[in-house]
């Protein structure tokens, strides 16, 4: 009758302690970003245009968020972002510059390294096309210089 009694009580637990091992799952403590966008498109730009552009983002944890690093994948793409502890719910910007006095395709990323448990390492990517340069209005004086007589 013991052993009737034992084997019920041991499911139980066994459900209980499974159940709650989910709810632990479920909320993990720590920091987490999420981007508004990952991508950002300059479209068609002049040569020399606004080269700045933003990626919103927000710490949807519940603890403080720290990026610890923004590299562009070259000198021409140069990120800014916040030094400081995002507090949890609180957003932010990272503001990325790119080049716009190279003619040509934009296809570029920016790797963001911060203590988010849901994506420590992040790319975000700009693209686009800057426009070629315009031309001088200085007249070119192709004849040379006057022959002397």
């Amino acid at each position: 009758m013991k052993k009737l009694f034992i084997l019920p009580l041991l499911f139980i637990g066994a459900i209980s302690m499974s159940a709650n091992a989910q709810t632990e799952v479920a909320t993990e403590s720590g920091s987490r970003i999420e981007f508004s966008k990952e991508v950002h498109d300059y479209g068609k730009i002049k040569h020399a245009g606004d080269p700045y552009c933003s990626f919103e983002f927000k710490n949807t944890g519940n603890e403080p968020l720290i990026i610890s690093n923004a590299k562009g994948s070259c000198g021409c793409t140069v990120p800014t972002w916040p030094k400081e502890p995002i507090a949890p719910g609180a957003s932010g910007s990272i503001k990325v510059k790119y080049d716009t006095k190279r003619p040509g395709p934009i296809n570029k990323s920016v790797t963001i390294t911060s203590n988010a448990i849901n994506t420590p390492t992040k790319v975000l990517r700009i693209k686009g096309e800057v426009g070629q340069a315009p031309k001088s209005g200085a007249p070119v004086n192709n004849a040379g210089a006057p022959a002397k007589q």
